[in-house]
């Protein structure tokens, strides 16, 4: 794994390595955390999609753009990194569900037209250009549209961890950026209020921020120390409208 400072190009790269077999063990709803924590509260903040054009920004191996195209929506995937945009790519050839994807590093993104949506999920922790991603994502949008992006929860990304080792979530840094160490490539610690000033001073409105928790019933069985997530949150989810 390439060491810090990094740039985008080393990102994308990274992700652009991850073999096909851990690809296609990753369900249809995503791994455990997104099924049980982020998909069903991003699709209420997207609202009904049927029928609308949505943006899947850093879309990845493509899950989510597949839950969109099934509940209607037309559905652009935008995806760097080659084994991931690759994968998505052979989805859609062996079911059609109407969904194009566009490998381009999202801080340049190209004109695709004008989204009535666009979701982000767990996209701008890892780009080291964020703020260009960012800005990107909200000039695709109609006025009005939603954006509606998820991070790793920056008080409590390392909670599982903390939680089997001291019964309790620790930080000891939050204001700072730093490099966190994850499978595959690099995210990136940012205090919340980065995000959030900076899709306000793109012209959004904050329409709401939620902070998922974890349902008891899916704990039960789930992977060790997931219990945590009955407590905190390990994710946040911003929902901001452009302005007219």
């Amino acid at each position: 794994m390439t060491s810090g400072p990094w740039t985008n190009e080393q990102v994308i790269a990274e992700w652009g390595e991850v073999p096909g077999e851990v690809l296609a063990a990753i369900g249809p709803y995503g791994d455990f955390a997104k099924e049980h924590l982020l998909n069903n509260p991003m699709l209420r903040l997207l609202g009904d999609v049927s029928g609308k054009r949505v943006l899947d920004a850093g879309c990845g191996h493509g899950y989510f753009s597949r839950m969109l195209a099934a509940r209607g929506a037309d559905v652009v995937g935008v995806e760097p990194a080659t084994s991931l945009f690759e994968y998505a790519v052979e989805a859609e050839g062996r079911e059609l569900r109407g969904i194009r994807y566009v490998k381009e590093d999202l801080s340049r993104l190209p004109d695709l037209g004008v989204f009535d949506a666009v979701v982000a999920s767990m996209v701008f922790i890892g780009i080291p250009e964020w703020r260009d991603a960012m800005r990107r994502c909200v000039e695709s949008l109609s006025r009005g549209g939603v954006l509606v992006f998820s991070l790793t929860h920056p008080c409590f990304e390392n909670a599982r961890t903390s939680w089997l080792e001291h019964g309790a979530v620790m930080v000891r840094e939050y204001l700072h950026e730093y490099e966190n160490v994850v499978p595959h490539a690099a995210d990136f610690h940012r205090p919340l209020s980065q995000y959030v000033n900076h899709v306000i001073s793109l012209g959004c409105d904050i329409v709401e921020l939620c902070e998922p928790g974890l349902d008891p019933a899916a704990a039960v069985g789930g992977p060790d120390g997931v219990e945590v997530y009955l407590h905190v949150p390990p994710f946040v989810i911003v929902a901001a409208r452009r302005g007219s």
